[in-house]
């Protein structure tokens, strides 16, 4: 019996060092990365001026009125692709509220510069306040926006100053 469990041991050894080893292990390290890009900054530069306006007498101001057309200086990432939106009054109001002036803008009345065109007088394009447009900021990180616009008086309107807000809405697509 002794014989046997000697016999079965030394079975057990000889299988055990008959066995492969164990292989050698490899591994790699990556690393995770992302580069964040700068923030975007609106600047409001020039309000849309209407100036005087006489009563039953519409008034438009092109895009391309220096010192009267709205205008906005957009920086952040040079080339980056962004959304443009206009938010749009329908009217301007006195400032107690009890008058309104209509306003409308035409799918031509804003315009743009990244750097490719001639300014604000031959600007890069053409922009639809009505809906969103997509550009791409200009190479040195900046895109001026402008815009006209028209305002129609009644006959009988009310004298007085008015306004009304229009905001810009700017944001980086992604692409």
């Amino acid at each position: 019996m002794k014989r046997i469990i000697r016999l079965s041991m030394l079975c057990c050894l000889s299988l055990l060092a008959a066995a492969p080893g164990a292989k050698a292990q490899e591994s790699g390290t990556i690393q995770a990365i992302a580069t964040v890009v700068t923030s975007l900054s609106v600047i409001p530069m020039n309000n849309l001026n209407f100036g005087t306006i006489l009563p039953g007498i519409d008034k438009s101001v092109d895009k391309a009125d220096v010192g009267f057309a709205g205008e906005w200086s957009i920086m952040g990432t040079a080339s980056a692709e962004v959304t443009i939106d206009f938010t749009l009054p329908a009217n301007l109001y006195t400032v107690d509220s009890t008058a309104f002036l209509r306003a409308w803008f035409s799918p031509s009345d804003a315009s743009y510069e990244d750097g490719t065109g001639g300014g604000q007088v031959v600007p890069a394009g053409i922009l639809n306040p009505g809906g969103p447009s997509t550009k791409n900021i200009g190479a040195g990180g900046i895109i001026t926006i402008w815009i006209g616009g028209t305002v129609g008086p009644t006959v009988s309107q009310t004298g007085g100053d008015y306004s009304g807000d229009i905001v810009l809405t700017v944001a980086y697509t992604g692409a």
